[in-house]
């Protein structure tokens, strides 16, 4: 028996900020978009390397304030990148964990928080 990877819904509520934090200051890319119609929800998928996320402005695709880990093996170089962007929103730390990870932690403007981790623990 195997799984498959796991991606993750998260909601949002304003495609203009979404892609704002998601594309200009995390640096994930848009992979697609979808609309029903014109002036309906925007579903769409943003991915940096092997992570994808979906977003979505659909009512009860997700919960506001979820979390998420996102395993990386360059932290500290991610942590200088998006300090050096200056955005206004977020001036991200890393912590070092009581179970042996260094965790940075972001908030998008919808009130999910993503973890970024190097997922060492002992």
């Amino acid at each position: 028996m195997s799984f498959g990877k796991t991606t993750p819904i998260l909601r949002i509520f304003d495609e203009t900020k979404a892609v704002e934090f998601y594309v200009d200051f995390l640096g994930f890319k848009i992979d697609w978009q979808h609309r029903f119609e014109a002036n309906f929800p925007l579903y769409l998928q943003v991915s940096r390397g092997d992570c994808v996320l979906h977003l979505s402005e659909h009512h009860g695709d997700a919960t506001p304030g979820s979390a998420l880990r996102i395993e990386t093996d360059e932290l500290e170089a991610f942590q200088q990148q998006l300090l050096a962007k200056e955005y206004k929103f977020a001036h991200p730390q890393i912590q070092a964990m009581p179970w042996g990870s260094q965790d940075m932690t972001v908030h998008d403007p919808f009130g999910n928080r993503l973890v970024f981790t190097n997922a060492i623990c002992v």
